[in-house]
Formats: structure tokens, C-alpha cells, sequence
């Protein structure tokens, strides 16, 4: 029981890597994109519309993402003044990282539909039990994938500042309320991180995932595997 305890701990421990390496870049990746297309050429210019990790990874965000399952990378600068709608381009800049995340988790989803992923990681009674074998474990690293995917969406959807939510939810307060998230925006940097450190957040963000699960499993439940 230890030795699979340890095997798949570290597996889950190589997909946080690999999360770290690809689709935090991906998310920021994203928003950069997002942005230039819409008039900002700002992160172009300044070399960030790139999936390339080394222009995106902050220490702090990689270690928390390591540890705790949720993290972030650098934010990648955005020039309001350049959208046409400065409140809308912010918007959708912001809204571009998690909808990254949840395309990455419904391809995910897709390979486990068709790969029968239930055969091979299996729910029971709120845990989960791995055949142990290659493809048990196989199938165990992409559910990794979709559940950390899913998490890193919902997570840089709370609506406090710096996390894309505030970037959304500020576009439809009054500016009173958008002038007060802007300059308590360290503030509730801080209190974000110290609730993800306390593990605060774990539980709802954890429910929350369940939900957006069961949800991708209803709408993707239909494909066929291939195996």
C-alpha cells in the first residue's frame, strides 16, 4: 500500500511540473493573446505572448501550485488605454486565462472518454482507487490533469484582486467600487494567500470542483472509448 501511495503521489507530483511547465504558460499565454487581438499589443512587444515557461513562471505561484494545487504565473502587463471599451477588453483579457484551463480540462476529458478512464481510476466513497498498472496510472496522471486544470479555472475566478475574477467582476461594478479593488489590490493579495496557505480555501474551492466535474462528465459522458 505505501509503495502505490508513493507511486502515485509521485505522479501527481510530475503533472504539478508539468502544469507548471505548459499550461500556467498557456493561461498567461492566453491572456496575451486575448489582448493583442482586441488592440493591446503590450505583452507582445514585451515578449509574453509566448507559451515559453521561462518568460511567464513566478516562484511563489509555482511553489503554491506545487503544494496546495492552485498557483499562478507572472500576469502578463495589459495597457487599458489601448481597447476600444477599456473596461470590456480588461474583461475578456481576464476571462481568456480560465477559459484556457477549462479547455485544457475538457481535452483532457475527452482522452479519458475515449481512453475508459473509469476502468482504470474508479470512485468509491469520496476516494479513489488506481488499478495498478501502466495504464492505471496513466489514467491516473490525466484525472490529475482535469482535476488541476479545473482547479486553477475556478481559483483565478474568486473575484479578488490580482485573480482574473476581479478583472470580470470590475466591469460590472460602478467605478466607486472599481477605484476601492484597485487600490486594496495588495491587500487582498495577501489575503488570498494566506487563505490558500492556511488550506481556507481548499474546501469550497474542492466542492466547487465536484460540481464542475460532475458537470464535464454529464456533457462528455456520451463519447464511446476507442479501446
Amino acid at each position: 500500500m505505501s509503495d502505490f501511495f508513493s507511486t502515485t503521489t509521485l505522479l501527481e507530483i510530475f503533472v504539478k511540473i508539468m502544469m507548471i511547465l505548459l499550461i500556467l504558460p498557456l493561461h498567461e499565454f492566453a491572456h496575451a493573446w486575448t489582448a493583442n487581438k482586441l488592440g493591446d499589443d503590450t505583452a507582445k512587444y514585451m515578449g509574453r505572448m509566448t507559451v515559453n515557461p521561462f518568460a511567464h513562471i513566478d516562484p511563489i505561484g509555482a511553489l503554491l501550485l506545487l503544494f496546495c494545487g492552485f498557483g499562478w504565473a507572472k500576469p502578463v502587463p495589459v495597457n487599458p488605454l489601448r481597447f476600444k471599451n477599456s473596461s470590456r477588453g480588461m474583461m475578456l483579457t481576464a476571462l481568456a486565462g480560465p477559459v484556457s484551463n477549462l479547455l485544457a480540462a475538457i481535452v483532457g476529458m475527452i482522452a479519458w472518454q475515449l481512453l475508459d478512464g473509469g476502468a482504470y481510476v474508479i470512485e468509491e466513497a469520496g476516494s479513489y482507487m488506481v488499478v495498478s498498472n501502466t495504464m492505471g496510472y496513466a489514467m491516473w496522471m490525466l484525472h490529475c490533469f482535469i482535476v488541476i486544470n479545473v482547479n486553477l479555472a475556478l481559483f483565478n475566478l474568486i473575484p479578488v484582486p490580482p485573480l482574473d475574477g476581479s478583472r470580470i467582476l470590475s466591469h460590472f461594478l460602478p467605478h466607486g467600487a472599481q477605484v476601492w479593488l484597485a487600490k486594496n489590490e495588495q491587500i487582498c493579495h495577501l489575503v488570498v494567500m494566506a487563505l490558500m496557505v492556511t488550506g481556507v480555501l481548499a474546501v469550497p474551492l474542492r466542492l466547487l470542483n465536484q460540481v464542475v466535474m460532475f458537470v464535464l462528465h454529464l456533457l462528455l459522458g456520451w463519447i464511446p472509448p476507442v479501446l
